[in-house]
């Protein structure tokens, strides 16, 4: 019988045996460990080139393959900054030299990509495996797609790629479509790349990395109802800090968030744990900001807010007293009243009369203060496009229509004001070209006319002599409108 012991050790002239072929993920692991080395890139390459897919696949977990995407998208993150968004000195060169890495990582995206898809074609890329692979490559993808500090044409052309073939490989037609998902029942890829972020969008971290804020932005705007509400925990606290900053881009960009989130997420589910009132006390501590690009952007995002906040507290048992609509517009008019730059007065008039228009009857509380933003406006002009005093108009034409029993009293002031602003828009050769100057005259012959019918009759009165009187034919034709008005 044989002896079952040890074999003898092998004697100087017998060969050894080959050594065991590492499995992928030792491959992977070194891989990623050699990624800080110069030409470690080159190498991860050929060696993605030349793995058989299912070998590559197969015997590297899921973990191995999303932590070597996760090294790849940090090996080509922009420079970090500090904590307050600075540049740190002596980092000039720093942005080229990662534009030349993102060109190698993104190819060996586009590598791992290939073979992901060899292995197993839109089903492998559908597993929860392949979700960070994919979420590390969308972030990476839309890091380096627009013009930055740290991309140049060639890393902009291979960042594009990458992004079109995620969104062809997954079957998918659009970006949108890859984010929510491809069907009503398949969950989409948002919730990864949000998760992804979560560490880079805090309080503290946010500005390191700047390129967090446009792939936060770049991604939300893309997802809309009702496929943004589960999400809703992961991107509302990095809006609001968005919009907190001392930044106007970064403010404007917040509320831009905000308001996106606030069209696209139930009220119900805004109303829930008062996020709704949160949302509105950082919106309206910025109506006292100066800027005009955030101004608009903080009233357009109101006026689809306070509905909402209006029915939570109507839910609450909260009457009509302590209405926002009415906090909002007390403040607006304030300072409407003392401005004058004529960026912000535009912003404020093309807002109004959508204001007016909500509260309806109620505008009454606010017409002292209303009439006189109303004569104001109408006698300065704004530059050619005259967009205050066309959106002053139709403010008027709002509130006559809604507040209409309280005109006659002040129609004195108001038919004086419109009349002069006729002259003025016929006698005076500005800039405005001719369909403005038509639009003024339209807007003005309607407030009269308005004004005519709440009076009952009382403007065709008063302006009989002046019709009569009147030398200038186009102020005639005006004043002839009111006159044949029903």
């Amino acid at each position: 019988m044989e002896s079952s012991g040890p074999s003898p050790e092998r004697g100087p002239g017998q060969p050894q045996p080959p050594p065991a072929a590492p499995c992928a993920e030792q491959a992977l692991l070194r891989a990623r460990l050699a990624l800080p080395e110069p030409g470690a890139l080159r190498e991860l390459e050929a060696l993605l080139e030349a793995a058989d897919p299912r070998w590559l696949l197969g015997s590297a977990g899921p973990a191995a393959l999303g932590e070597l995407a996760a090294a790849l998208s940090r090996s080509a993150a922009p420079p970090r900054r500090e904590a307050d968004g600075a540049e740190p000195p002596g980092q000039d060169a720093a942005p080229a030299a990662v534009a030349e890495r993102a060109e190698r990582v993104g190819a060996a995206f586009l590598l791992l990509l290939r073979k992901m898809e060899a292995a197993g074609g839109q089903r492998a890329l559908g597993t929860a495996a392949a979700r960070p692979v994919l979420g590390h490559a969308f972030i990476f993808a839309v890091t380096h797609k627009e013009p930055r500090r740290w991309t140049t044409e060639r890393s902009r052309a291979v960042a594009r790629e990458l992004l079109e073939r995620l969104v062809q490989a997954a079957g998918c037609g659009s970006v949108e479509e890859f984010l929510r998902g491809k069907e009503g029942d398949e969950e989409g890829r948002f919730g990864t790349v949000m998760g992804l972020l979560k560490q880079e969008l805090t309080k503290d971290t946010w500005k390191r990395n700047p390129a967090s804020k446009d792939v936060f932005s770049w991604a939300l705007l893309r997802v809309g109802r009702p496929w943004l509400c589960p999400h809703l925990e992961r991107v509302l606290p990095p809006a609001l800090l968005l919009s907190d900053d001392f930044q106007e881009e970064n403010k404007v960009l917040g509320v831009r968030c905000l308001h996106h989130i606030v069209l696209n997420v139930p009220g119900a589910d805004l109303c829930q744990f008062n996020r709704a009132q949160v949302v509105f006390h950082a919106l309206y501590n910025h109506l006292y900001s100066r800027e005009a690009p955030l101004i608009q952007a903080v009233l357009l995002c109101l006026l689809d807010l306070l509905p909402v906040l209006e029915r939570c507290q109507r839910h609450q048992g909260h009457g009509r007293a302590t209405s926002p609509w009415d906090q909002v517009l007390q403040l607006v008019l304030t300072h409407m009243e003392a401005e004058h730059r004529l960026a912000l007065r535009r912003v404020y008039a093309g807002t109004l009369p959508a204001f007016v228009t909500r509260l309806g009857i109620l505008i009454v509380r606010h017409l002292k203060r209303l009439e006189r933003v109303i004569l104001g406006y109408l006698e300065v002009s704004d530059g050619p496009e005259e967009k205050a005093r066309l959106g002053i108009l139709e403010t008027l034409q709002c509130t006559i229509e809604h507040a209409w029993p309280r005109m006659p009293c002040r129609l004195p002031v108001l038919l004086k004001a419109l009349l002069r602003l006729l002259w003025d828009v016929h006698t005076e050769r500005g800039p405005s070209p001719e369909p403005v100057r038509a639009a003024l005259l339209r807007g003005a012959t309607r407030c009269l006319v308005l004004l005519d019918r709440c009076s009952q009759g009382r403007v065709k009165v008063l302006l009989e002599g002046v019709h009569s009187s009147c030398e200038e034919n186009r102020v005639r034709e005006c004043l002839r409108k009111v006159q044949e008005s029903a």
